[in-house]
């Protein structure tokens, strides 16, 4: 095992980047997956540990194969999630088919070329409102006046949730994804600290803000499903819950808080790296203002795998198997990690290089190939898009100022605060 680089040692997650990218570098030259014990959480049942799949070719094989690399029972957290978590955070995200493959046919109607086509007026309109609101506030903190504000208004516009309550999403939100980060999490870790670990009162109080969380939004979602039952008005919630397929409402409660996590916190997160990398980058700057509508899309595509907002996944190994060399044995966890899928040397010519013309670029950013790769990714690409051009059009001289402030997690690359000006 590579001591330096032990995955589930939470300070690991608060070293340098460039440190942390090293350390991936060097598990990727290994010839064998590394297994990683994992910590023992009060409260919440733990395993022996779990092999980490660093390389793309591990992460791409895995996720396309998901008879063997089940998603079930848990792919969001890497101890199994007890029944009183997975009644609200217990989505599709953690199915295999047929139940996952019913939910995604179900709630794949929003995400119709159709559907999306409506939606740009709408986006278009939102990011100038945004950006109009920052003007006038001035220059401060790019997260919450900007990057977060889009993807939160789109998805509660598409669920039919009124404005009022859209800071109240996006608090719960940063509530939901917390991880270690004690600002949103009330889990008090010092990532200095080499014995850094969960106490039973930190993790209580952690549990109890998540518990609150995902009862308020899954609250939420339950009474507009109400509803919208019986006064149905063509957003989201009313296509879930009329026609043939429908979901129950314990379905609807877990989709809306996958759908308002996972739609709204990589979407803000891919936004504040890129204005981040673009700083950073001058001349990739220059290289994209020079031909905007050329270049985007590249762009998009090379902010998502240089940041990959979501740094990895879970799979519980169903049967004895071989892949790429290595034995694995059923019941076996694995993690896949995006982020240095997204740096391997083997793919990805001068991976830590930003480079916004790169092509090929089959990053997994958005997830690897298989039935769970992201349903919103296209949607996604959109808001980043739109924003940007509504920011480089109207703040043609933005930029990012300083060094932002991080998540402290290891499943979301988070940026929490980032000063700008324009």
């Amino acid at each position: 095992m590579d001591t330096a680089a032990d995955l589930s040692h939470i300070p690991f997650w608060g070293l340098p980047r460039a440190e942390r990218h090293e350390a991936f570098r060097r598990l990727r030259a290994l010839d064998q997956p590394v297994f990683f014990r994992e910590n023992k959480i009060p409260f919440i049942g733990h395993g022996p540990g779990y092999y980490a799949l660093v390389r793309h070719a591990d992460v791409t094989e895995a996720s396309r194969d998901p008879a063997v690399f089940s998603s079930e029972p848990t792919a969001n957290s890497i101890p199994d999630m007890p029944r009183w978590l997975a009644v609200y955070f217990g989505s599709m995200i953690n199915m295999d088919d047929p139940r996952h493959a019913r939910l995604r046919r179900i709630v794949s109607r929003a995400f119709t070329p159709r559907i999306l086509a409506k939606m740009e007026e709408d986006l278009g309109r939102a990011a100038r409102e945004i950006v109009d609101g920052a003007v006038r506030e001035g220059p401060g903190d790019f997260v919450p006046q900007i990057a977060a504000r889009l993807p939160v208004r789109v998805i509660c516009d598409m669920m039919g949730i009124p404005a009022e309550h859209h800071d109240r999403v996006l608090r719960r939100t940063n509530t939901i994804l917390a991880n270690a980060d004690s600002e949103y999490s009330g889990v008090v870790v010092d990532p200095f600290r080499p014995d850094a670990s969960f106490g039973r009162w930190t993790t209580a109080r952690g549990l109890v803000a998540l518990l609150r969380a995902g009862h308020d939004l899954n609250g939420l979602a339950r009474r507009l499903a109400a509803e919208r039952r019986r006064r149905p008005t063509g957003d989201l919630t009313s296509m879930l819950v009329h026609g043939e397929e429908r979901l129950t409402a314990q379905e609807l409660g877990s989709f809306f808080i996958l759908l308002v996590v996972a739609g709204s916190e990589t979407t803000r997160n891919a936004i504040a790296h890129g204005l981040k990398l673009l700083t950073d980058h001058p001349g990739q700057r220059a290289l994209l203002l020079e031909d905007f509508d050329g270049r985007i899309a590249g762009a998009v595509e090379e902010i998502v795998r240089y940041s990959s907002p979501v740094i990895q996944f879970r799979r519980t190994v169903t049967r004895a198997h071989t892949m790429n060399g290595h034995d694995y044995h059923a019941g076996d966890k694995v993690l896949l990690f995006y982020n240095s899928a997204n740096r391997d040397e083997a793919v990805f010519r001068d991976p830590d290089v930003f480079d916004i013309t790169r092509s090929p670029n089959p990053h997994v950013g958005f997830g690897g190939p298989g039935p769970h790769y992201c349903l919103g990714a296209h949607l996604a690409r959109r808001e980043i898009t739109v924003i940007f051009r509504e920011l480089f059009d109207r703040m043609p001289a933005i930029r990012s100022v300083g060094e932002p402030s991080y998540l402290l997690s290891n499943f979301i690359n988070g940026v929490k605060h980032m000063s700008y000006r324009f």
